[in-house]
């Protein structure tokens, strides 16, 4: 393993990105879909050329360093793009999820002070106005599909102003790069808020050079990997990807059409790919819906050779050998049916990152059983996004890995995780004392999350420190663990919500997951329901088991503003949306 160098090798990552391009130039960069229905490639070159034009657009309509720019747009090849124009323009980009209300992102880009504004089309545009004017201090909005908006600068012709920029003056996107420091601002990244208002973090340069250049050290990635690439890069999850891809040289297909990852991941044959646990909870769901359904000889099939592919994986996880018959019997499961499962998913994937939530522990075990090791890791976007991870050769199922060289970590006394190290972020935007609650004076961020390190350094996490719920006998529930078990043991459940705090038991609301209750009548789905409770509970405390449960009408959404735009729940606004419900639950026991 190579050792993490004391002084990043270029202080931005404009600079750096620069580097990269020089370094890998005719091969590979990206591959997104065409307008054809096929793929259309980028080469290190062209990604350097293109984006260096966009950047020249920039300066030329005013914007300069330190400047906030937005982007309100889906996962697609124009967003990284401009992504990379206002990084080489020496500006800071602020992300803005495209199904953000239009409230939220006034509220946004008024905090950031916006300058200008990346929109992908007329949805996004129309959210940038009040009475008639640019809200806020955006001076120019630049879209990348065609607007009728006479206002709006068109994508082709932020380019052409870009490329006059350049014939004028060619150094100018080349010299705006190399003047930005480490300290500069490289992005505002808004948290979730999942409770009140969201908060921009700020993450400078040098954080992310930090990250970068800590994942690299690792020698899990190299520039020979081919990523599948559909994150939000709202997210800091998807946009921490993008900058590991510009230290590293890998090339990315990136296609944010999320209900065809399946059939992406088939087609493109991708090396490597980093999702949130719903996608792999939708993809085991999915097979163990199927292979239910053959019912037969072909289920007990696969039924048996899971039982013996988890059996082998939790004897190496334990230390234990796997003997010479069990070794023969895995070697026919996987020819049977794990094959079968790689095969369909590409048949290539060698790294598969899971984070941003918690992932069942039987979750984890089945997509390692087939020889798919989800790699978990841990982070906040206030920490740059990972600050812990598993390695390949270095996984521990249940855990969260190992902190990254340069991380520290110690619990609290209540708990709680707090992290110190270069991935820390400057602050909240704007807000001093927001952010002197959470980094104290010797540099340490309370996460607010809840865990326990074991003595080899992996790092277990416990729950979310606010979302732990207290019954009204004083007994404390830890609801994401609950949830994530439910979801593991019945494909049926799409969102799984506890109710407990202040209750005198816990309760569940589920909504049901289409893919795998499609054609089911309502009494079958209860009853899936009924049987993965009862399997769940067996495992839990008296106090923590689920007593009622009720199914929801409708699924939970951002526009009704119960789950955030990364898909985390927001229980406060669930248990006020559906108080009928849940009240009726706690009536119905008590009568």
């Amino acid at each position: 393993m190579t050792t993490l160098s004391t002084a990043p090798t270029t202080v931005s990552v404009g600079a750096r990105f620069l580097a990269t391009c020089a370094r890998f130039g005719t091969t590979e960069a990206f591959r997104h879909p065409g307008t054809d229905g096929g793929w259309t490639s980028l080469s290190w070159n062209d990604l350097s050329s293109r984006a260096q034009v966009l950047a020249a657009g920039l300066l030329a309509l005013g914007v300069g360093r330190g400047d906030r720019v937005a982007i309100a747009a889906s996962t697609r090849i124009e967003w990284v793009l401009a992504d990379l124009a206002v990084t080489l323009a020496g500006a800071a980009t602020t992300t803005v999820y495209p199904n953000t209300n239009a409230e939220d992102v006034a509220y946004i880009l008024g905090d950031c002070g916006a300058v200008a504004v990346f929109a992908e089309d007329a949805d996004q545009v129309a959210k940038l106005r009040a009475d008639g004017h640019w809200i806020g201090a955006i001076r120019s909005v630049v879209t990348f599909d065609h607007v009728e908006d006479q206002s709006a600068i068109g994508w082709d012709d932020l380019v052409a102003i870009g490329r006059e920029r350049l014939r004028t003056d060619p150094s100018s996107v080349r010299e705006a790069a190399a003047s930005v420091g480490a300290d500069d601002l490289a992005t505002i990244i808004y948290t979730s808020g999942t409770t009140g208002r969201p908060k921009g973090v700020e993450l400078t340069n040098a954080n992310w050079r930090y990250l970068v250049e800590a994942v690299a050290s690792q020698d899990v990635l190299r520039p020979e990997h081919l990523q599948l690439l559909w994150l939000p890069l709202s997210h800091v999850f998807g946009k921490m990807l993008l900058a590991i891809q510009y230290e590293i040289g890998f090339s990315t297909v990136i296609d944010g059409r999320v209900d065809r990852i399946v059939d992406t991941l088939a087609a493109v044959r991708p090396t490597m790919m980093a999702a949130a646990p719903r996608i792999f909870e939708k993809i085991h769901g999915k097979v163990q819906s199927v292979a239910t359904t053959q019912g037969g000889i072909r289920a007990w099939v696969f039924r048996w050779a899971f039982r013996i592919g988890i059996d082998a994986m939790r004897r190496l996880q334990d230390g234990r050998g796997v003997s010479i018959g069990r070794r023969a019997a895995l070697a026919v499961a996987d020819r049977l049916v794990f094959r079968a499962i790689r095969s369909r998913l590409g048949g290539r994937l060698e790294v598969l990152v899971c984070g941003s939530a918690a992932l069942a522990t039987p979750i984890a075990e089945w997509f390692a059983a087939a020889g798919l090791p989800l790699l978990e890791g841990y982070g906040l976007t206030e920490a740059t996004c990972v600050s812990f991870v598993n390695r390949p050769n270095r996984h521990r199922i249940g855990t969260v890995g190992q902190a990254l060289p340069g991380t520290e970590v110690r619990i609290a006394d209540d708990g709680e995780i707090l992290l110190r190290g270069p991935g820390v972020m400057r602050g909240y935007h704007q807000l001093p004392e927001a952010t002197a609650e959470v980094i104290d004076s010797d540099g340490w961020f309370a996460t607010g999350d809840v865990g326990e390190i074991d003595a080899d350094g992996y790092l277990r996490i416990t729950d979310r420190k606010k979302d732990l719920a207290k019954t009204s006998g004083g007994k404390y529930i830890a609801p994401t663990v609950i949830e994530s078990a439910l979801k593991a043991a019945c494909p049926q459940i799409g969102t799984a919500v506890v109710i407990a705090e202040g209750r005198k038991f816990a309760s569940l609301l589920v909504s049901p997951e289409p893919d795998t209750t499609a054609g089911m009548p309502p009494d079958a789905v209860e009853a899936a329901v009924t049987r993965a409770v009862a399997e769940v509970n067996a495992g839990l405390n008296r106090w923590e088991t689920i007593k009622q449960f009720r199914l929801l009408p409708r699924d939970l959404s951002v526009e009704a503003g119960e789950i955030t735009p990364s898909l985390k729940v927001k229980r406060a606004v669930v248990a006020e949306h559906f108080a009928d419900l849940i009240q009726s639950m706690y009536q119905e026991h008590q009568s």
